[in-house]
């Protein structure tokens, strides 16, 4: 069961909040007042933060962790349909368009989320234009996300599915940890379920691209080494 934390909105919870972008443009005082609406809440790694149906409409805010959103195929396989990393937003708010559908929500880490109800979203983001216009903008990306991510289960080999699964996960870290070395936390395991095939597969692929150069092994860790390389792979055809 998840831990719910509220109180008065303080540095911490704020932070919360300005590392979102759909908040960027707002003051201390606009981003208090959205700070004490939602409350903290507390996922282990492993727990599901949302899992179909749920009727309550909840709009998440990643504070900190990684969230993996996946679909489960008649024959039980996981899609991975995105990766989400702190300061997104996500859950089921049909005013946003934002539906989760038959798509569950797992904590890839122990996750912090702030969380918004329906008229909280009405009242502190809708009413406001520089919100609601960021809203669209990046649901609009993640449309697009979602369709690559489809193709390339079709599409692309499973090396290339391993290869750009490390790559889309590198870029999320780039931008604080620079482009080379740079660690993922995952282990063999949550990387075949992030690319859609088995573990034992995803070790001979990652000895190889280790053998090649492109990643380094640790445990619980995959270290980056020639991202540039790694891409390619993931292109390949």
């Amino acid at each position: 069961m998840a831990d719910v934390e509220r109180r008065a909105p303080g540095g911490d919870d704020l932070w919360c909040m300005a590392e979102v972008d759909i908040f960027a443009d707002l003051d201390d005082t606009e981003m208090a007042a959205i700070a004490a609406a939602a409350p903290m809440r507390h996922f282990a790694q492993g727990e599901l933060l949302h899992a179909p149906p749920q009727p309550m409409e909840t709009l998440f805010i990643l504070k900190q962790g990684r969230v993996r959103i996946f679909r489960l195929a008649p024959d039980g396989r996981a899609l991975t349909t995105a990766i989400l990393t702190p300061g997104t937003i996500f859950g089921e708010m049909l005013l946003l368009g934002q539906q989760m559908h038959d798509n569950f929500a797992e904590a890839l880490d122990d996750v912090t989320v702030c969380v918004m109800t329906k008229a909280d979203v009405q009242r502190f983001l809708l009413s406001d234009a520089r919100i609601s216009a960021r809203i669209s903008e990046i649901l609009g990306h993640r449309v697009a996300q979602l369709e690559r991510r489809l193709s390339d289960t079709v599409f692309k080999s499973v090396p290339e599915r391993v290869a750009g699964t490390l790559c889309l996960l590198a870029d999320e870290e780039k931008r604080r940890l620079g482009v080379r070395g740079i660690a993922i936390q995952l282990t063999h395991e949550q990387v075949a379920a992030l690319a859609g095939t088995s573990r034992e597969t995803v070790t001979k692929i990652l000895n190889e691209y280790a053998s090649d150069g492109l990643v380094r092994l640790g445990r619980g860790r995959i270290t980056i080494v020639d991202l540039s390389r790694l891409r390619e792979a993931s292109d390949a055809r």
